[in-house]
């Protein structure tokens, strides 16, 4: 073996690196905060690493050592929300949850529109527990009439444009975004509702609404929206990155798109692949509330069948806090979302890993290396000279949810008292051991 210079070690654990195919027993060299190497262990490599002190030898035995998660839709609610969430407290809950690099969407208030904005973020997040990649608005004040400066948000290091949140209802105004995204080479992600079609919804429309008396949102609100920025995207040749796809129609829509070559990626999230729209009647739960809404068992099962076959590209939390006042409230008067950062490793295990459904490997490299080529983020990998962000997992570990220990500001889960299968041991990044538990 070639003398590797290493100032630490994470060893005894199965290596997962889905981007390199490399899945084995080995140790993880690492210096200055980089990755020096991936080597099997020999009697000289050991008498190298027994010379380190005992802090920097990481003992990952039964467990796995995978690049650190890649987590591209969070909200952080900074600024102007910190009693919700602040950007420490969020990178805080990713480093718990396992994820060491997100990227937060620009509807806080002021929205992430103007350089300004952008390096607020990224000035409180310089000392976090997680790298922060900000994603600026599309419009400005993402009220979808004038087009935000694109050009200096990426300027300044958006890596993305969203209105998240918010449709950009004008296609005029979308292609344009989609013209300025080339010319930078970045996404365009899209949050797909026809708001036309969801004014005044709170739910699904299917026989659970109706039964219930609630107002719902057709499935045909997302996929219409879907594939017309698929036909702007064909029109100009744009990146377009569809966010939380909740329906059928839409997971068929981007198959297609796919397959014509088009430049279209997407993300699930957790509660889309696990909980459909009958939950919501059995106690109104307003953490049931969300935006797109839970769907039907059809539709749960083709996002579920998309994420197996390829077609959904990654896996992403939409970690969306609120206040308990915000949430205690009929289900009809609460706001959409719920938080996942903390959650998402133990479901995907117990939900889709348990089941057979997707392997170790597939789900990491949907929550690793795919979401960060995506955005052309420098990490999600285990690269010699990458930075060494590693989440460790113990594959097995039995636990309960209990908001109430979580380390996110919010407590809305609808997962509150779920049995999970798997939980992280220690979160490294660069190098620096961010979270053990």
């Amino acid at each position: 073996m070639a003398t590797i210079k290493f100032d630490m070690v994470i060893r005894g654990g199965k290596v997962i690196d889905p981007e390199f195919g490399f899945g084995k027993d080995a140790t993880i060299l690492i210096n200055d905060g980089k990755i020096a190497g991936i080597e099997i262990e020999s009697p000289e490599l050991k008498k190298q690493i027994d010379k380190l002190p005992k802090d920097k030898i990481v003992d990952a035995s039964g467990k796995l050592v995978v690049p650190g998660l890649v987590d591209i839709h969070v909200h952080l609610r900074e600024p102007g929300r910190e009693d919700e969430e602040t950007v420490v407290s969020g990178c805080r809950a990713a480093a718990a949850g396992g994820f060491t690099s997100i990227c937060c969407m620009p509807n806080t208030t002021p929205r992430i529109d103007s350089q300004e904005a952008v390096k607020f973020v990224q000035d409180r997040a310089k000392d976090a527990d997680a790298r922060v990649f900000v994603v600026g608005a599309i419009t400005k004040n993402i009220e979808g009439k004038e087009l935000a400066e694109i050009g200096d948000l990426v300027k300044v290091g958006a890596v993305a444009i969203t209105d998240d949140g918010n449709y950009v209802q004008n296609p005029e105004i979308m292609r344009r975004a989609m013209e300025y995204s080339r010319m930078f080479d970045i996404p365009v992600m899209e949050h797909a509702e026809d708001q036309f079609l969801s004014t005044g919804s709170v739910m699904n429309e299917s026989f659970q609404s109706t039964r219930l008396g609630l107002p719902g949102t057709p499935s045909v609100a997302e996929e219409i929206a879907v594939l017309r920025d698929i036909a702007l995207s064909r029109l100009t040749g744009a990146r377009i990155h569809i966010q939380h796809i909740s329906t059928k129609e839409t997971v068929e829509a981007i198959r297609t798109a796919k397959k014509e070559g088009l430049r279209v990626t997407c993300e699930a999230t957790p509660h889309h692949l696990i909980l459909t729209d009958e939950e919501i009647g059995k106690k109104f739960n307003t953490n049931l509330r969300v935006n797109p809404p839970l769907r039907s068992a059809k539709d749960r099962d083709a996002v579920i069948e998309g994420l197996m076959d390829g077609t959904i590209d990654c896996i992403a939390s939409d970690h969306a806090p609120h206040s308990a006042e915000e949430k205690d409230c009929e289900f009809d008067q609460a706001p959409p979302g719920m938080i996942g950062l903390e959650t998402t490793l133990g479901l995907i295990k117990a939900f889709l890993i348990d089941k057979g459904l997707l392997s170790w490997a597939d789900a990491i490299r949907k929550m690793t290396i795919n979401p960060a080529k995506i955005l052309d983020l420098n990490c999600g990998t285990l690269a010699v000279g990458a930075e060494a962000d590693i989440t460790i997992i113990d594959p097995d570990k039995q636990w309960t949810v209990k908001p109430k220990e979580f380390f996110s500001l919010s407590r809305n889960t609808p997962f509150d008292g779920y049995k999970l299968s798997a939980r992280v041991y220690k979160t490294i990044l660069g190098g620096r051991i961010v979270f053990e538990r």
